[in-house]
């Protein structure tokens, strides 16, 4: 029986299992499917307090990592399949294995869509990248392809043309999800060419093991371009990993949990943190933010029970 179990083992899960270890609750990290989180997909992180000349994301999860163990937060590699929550203590299901808890921190993430092709995955951290506010800086006077149709594509597009020279916004349809005063806001700004109707076939060169330019399909001609670009930003959305929480937590209609207020959840004792929880701003230093605000409702939780228990 543990006090606390934390699922994921991004910013949010081990700032939240420093949190915990330092309250002496000895919290275990499941440390799930992507094992770092998002974080290990970037490579510098210019954006995190502390680091005036950057560092690299998986060094970052690494040090929070072993931050945590030094207070005594365990780990553990695998991936939670199943969860119980209707009745205390709250049970999971890890890689066919059933662990009891007291409290649950659910900092799963959310994981982000790709286009699924083989060149872009070679090219993940070397100029394609699903995080515009994290990467944007480093193509500074360079010109950048966005993909997407809703509002994160032209946020990001705007977003871009405070450093990029040109944004390329490429859609597959004519139409766009994309709320009217985003999609007017990206038409207005000189920097954004649209081209719609329009998917992205190939990413060069991982050969050369950086962007150098994008293959471009017209769906409706197949007219094939290149476009010679400096990077590819992917914005066809997130999705929260919390499929074994459906049915038990409350979640809006793409997913994310609901957290009113952050980071509590309908279940006494059961709390979320991170991405899985915010779709609105999604960085490192957020998501660290409700870790802890996650580890000390737990803490508090489990102080009123054992006082209760008296």
């Amino acid at each position: 029986m543990r006090d606390v179990v934390i699922i994921g083992s991004g910013c949010a899960g081990l700032t939240a299992a420093l949190y915990a270890a330092r309250a002496n609750l000895k919290p275990l990290v499941i440390e799930g499917i992507e094992a770092g989180g998002q974080l290990t997909l970037t490579t510098l992180v210019e954006n995190f307090p502390g680091f005036p000349e950057g560092i690299q994301g998986p060094e970052l999860i690494q040090r929070m990592k072993e931050q945590a163990a030094k207070f005594g937060a365990e780990y553990r590699s695998g991936n939670v399949t199943a969860a119980q929550l209707s009745m205390r203590p709250f049970s999971i299901t890890v890689d066919g294995e059933t662990l009891q808890t007291r409290t649950l921190i659910i900092a799963s993430g959310a994981s982000a869509r790709w286009l699924g092709i083989e060149s872009e995955k070679a090219l993940i951290g070397k100029g394609v990248s699903s995080c515009a506010t994290c990467d944007g800086f480093f193509f500074r006077g360079k010109n950048v392809i966005v993909v997407g149709g809703g509002d994160t594509a032209m946020e990001d597009s705007i977003f871009l043309t405070r450093f990029a020279s040109r944004v390329d916004l490429v859609h597959r349809r004519s139409e766009f999800r994309a709320s009217k005063i985003m999609l007017d806001r990206a038409r207005k700004n000189e920097k954004i060419h649209f081209i719609t109707n329009t998917l992205v076939e190939e990413i060069l060169d991982p050969v050369k093991g950086e962007v150098s330019a994008a293959r471009l399909r017209n769906v409706e001609t197949n007219a094939v371009i290149e476009k010679p670009v400096s990077a590819v930003f992917v914005a066809i959305g997130h999705v929260p990993n919390t499929s074994i929480f459906q049915g038990q937590l409350e979640m809006d209609k793409d997913g994310y949990l609901i957290t009113n207020p952050p980071p509590i959840t309908k279940i006494p004792g059961v709390y979320a943190c991170g991405d899985v929880q915010d779709r609105h701003y999604r960085q490192a230093v957020s998501a660290a933010g409700s870790g802890c605000m996650a580890a000390m409702e737990a803490e508090r939780f489990l102080e009123r029970e054992s006082h209760a228990g008296h």
